[in-house]
C-alpha cells in the first residue's frame, strides 16, 4: 500500500511514539510572531528553560500589531526582540523590514518540500502549499518546540480533493477555497490532512496555493498541502540552487539544507514527497471548477457562501485587500487592474495592506501603489492589524466590510461588523461600484 504525503513525512520525522496513535515529530522550522510567542517565552522563563533546540530554525516576526498602537503591543513587542538578541536569532524582521508571517516566511525561502512547521497562528497551515505539513499549536506545543524541536501529534487522516477543470474568468484561487469549505462544511476536514490535487492546482502559481492552504483551517484541516512539482522548484530556486562556488543560496549559511545543481535534480527530490497513486483516503472529494462564479461569504462562518451576483448590491462601507490569504503581489497586480483609471465610491474606504514590505516594494516599483492612492484607498504598512480588528481598519458595530481575508466570524474585523471574504479582483471592483460587485458588473 502506498502513502500519502503527510504519511510519508510524518514517518521521516517520528522521534517517538510513546503512547497510542502519538507521533512526537522533529520539527524542521519553528516560525514565531509577537502576539502569542511571547506567551511561551515568558512562561519557559518563569521555569528557568530559557533556551533554544536550534537558533537557526527559528525564523520570528512582527507583524500582527505593526508598529505597536498602544502600551500592551509593545510590550509583547518588546519580549520578542528581547529574546531574539538574547539568544542570536539571526532570521528576526522587526518593523520596516518585515511583513505577514505567513507571506514573508516562504518569499524568504524558509519552508520547503517535505518539512514539519509548526506556529502559534491557526493559518500556518499556508505553508503546505510547498508540499510540507505546517501547523497551527497552542501554548504548550510551541514551547516544547521551541526548547525541545519537537512536537506531537496524532497521525492524521487524508482527504483528497480533485479540483478538476479549467478556471472561468475572474475566478481565482479564493473563490475556489470559499467552494471547498462550502462544499466540506466548517468541520468537514477537522483533523484531517486536505490534500489538494487537480488539473485547477497545477496551474495555479505558488501565491495561489497558499491562498488555498491558507484557509484549509477553516472547514477544520490540521494542515492543508499542495504536491510539490516545477512550480515549487521555480519558487524556491533562488534559495536552493548550489552556486559555482560550492555554497548554496546565501540566506542558508548555517540550516544544513539541502541545495542543486539543476531543477531537475532538486524535482527529482522533491517527487519524493509526493503521495503514492496507490495511498488510502479517508475520502476523495471530486470539484470541477468550469462552473466556479466570483464567491463571497455571508453569515459569521466561512461555510456560508453565496455567488457574488447573489449579494450585488449590498452596502459596504469599506473594502481591504491585503493579509496573509490575498496580499502578495499576484494579488494587488489583479485588484489593481479593476481600479486602474477608476476611483473608489466616496460611500467606501479602501485600505491596502501589502503583505510584506517586499510586497509593497516591488507594488511600487511597478506602479500599482499609485493607481491604488489614484483610486482612493489607503495604502498601509504590511500589517495583520485589520484582519483580527486590532488596528489598521477596524470595524465600527454595524459597519460592513467586503474583505480578502480569511475569517468572518463575528466581531472578528470589530465588534458588531460584518465580513464578506472575497477576492481581490471582487474586492476591488465593489470598492468602485460601492457595494458588492463583479469586475463584469463595472
Amino acid at each position: 500500500m502506498g502513502k500519502t504525503l503527510a504519511e510519508k513525512i510524518f514517518e521521516a520525522h517520528v522521534a517517538d511514539r510513546p503512547f497510542g496513535d502519538t507521533w512526537v515529530l522533529r520539527l524542521d522550522r519553528v516560525f514565531c510572531h509577537e502576539i502569542t510567542t511571547p506567551i511561551a517565552i515568558n512562561d519557559l522563563a518563569a521555569k528557568k528553560l530559557d533556551s533554544i533546540f536550534d537558533t537557526s530554525k527559528i525564523k520570528a516576526v512582527i507583524d500582527h500589531v505593526s508598529p505597536a498602537k498602544d502600551s500592551k503591543t509593545a510590550e509583547q513587542g518588546k519580549t520578542l526582540r528581547d529574546w531574539v538578541k538574547r539568544h542570536g536569532i539571526k532570521d528576526f524582521f522587526d518593523i520596516g523590514r518585515n511583513g505577514v508571517c505567513h507571506a514573508i516566511f516562504p518569499e524568504k525561502g524558509y519552508v520547503r518540500p517535505g518539512f514539519t512547521v509548526i506556529m502559534g497562528d491557526s493559518h500556518t497551515c499556508t505553508h503546505g502549499a510547498f508540499g510540507a505539513f505546517a501547523a497551527g499549536v497552542g501554548t504548550t506545543d510551541l514551547e516544547v518546540g521551541i526548547l525541545k524541536g519537537v512536537c506531537a501529534f496524532r497521525k492524521p487522516e487524508t482527504l483528497k480533493i480533485n479540483l478538476n477543470g479549467k478556471l472561468p474568468k475572474d475566478v481565482y484561487a479564493k473563490d475556489i477555497i470559499l467552494a471547498v469549505i462550502a462544499a466540506l462544511g466548517v468541520n468537514g476536514s477537522t483533523g484531517k490532512v486536505m490534500e489538494l490535487r487537480g488539473p485547477v492546482i497545477e496551474n495555479l502559481s505558488m501565491e495561489g496555493r497558499m491562498t488555498i492552504c491558507n484557509m484549509a483551517v477553516e472547514a477544520g484541516a490540521t494542515s492543508g498541502v499542495c504536491m510539490p512539482d516545477m512550480t515549487t522548484v521555480e519558487y524556491l530556486w533562488p534559495f536552493i540552487q548550489k552556486k559555482a562556488d560550492g555554497g548554496g543560496a546565501e540566506n542558508y549559511p548555517e540550516d544544513g539544507d539541502k541545495f542543486y545543481i539543476s531543477k531537475e535534480d532538486a524535482m527529482a527530490d522533491f517527487a519524493a514527497w509526493c503521495s503514492d497513486d496507490d495511498a488510502e483516503y479517508t475520502g476523495v472529494v471530486e470539484m470541477d471548477c468550469s462552473s466556479l462564479e466570483p464567491l463571497a461569504t455571508i453569515g459569521y462562518k466561512p461555510d456560508q457562501v453565496k455567488p457574488i451576483r447573489a449579494l450585488k448590491g449590498t452596502k459596504i462601507d469599506q473594502v481591504y485587500i491585503g493579509s496573509c490569504t490575498n496580499g502578495r503581489i499576484e494579488d494587488l497586480r489583479a485588484a489593481a487592474a479593476v481600479v486602474k483609471g477608476r476611483e473608489i465610491a466616496a460611500t467606501v474606504r479602501g485600505v491596502l495592506s501589502p503583505a510584506t514590505t517586499g510586497v509593497y516594494a516591488k507594488a511600487l516599483e511597478e506602479g500599482l501603489i499609485q493607481v491604488f492612492l489614484d483610486a482612493g484607498f489607503c495604502v498601509t504598512n504590511p500589517t495583520c492589524g485589520a484582519c483580527l480588528g486590532m488596528s489598521n481598519g477596524v470595524l465600527a458595530d454595524g459597519e460592513v466590510c467586503a474583505s480578502t481575508t480569511n475569517r468572518n466570524f463575528y466581531g472578528r474585523m470589530g465588534k458588531g461588523g460584518m465580513v464578506h471574504l472575497m477576492s481581490p479582483v471582487s474586492a476591488a471592483a465593489s470598492a468602485v461600484a460601492g457595494f458588492i460587485a463583479n469586475p463584469s458588473d463595472l
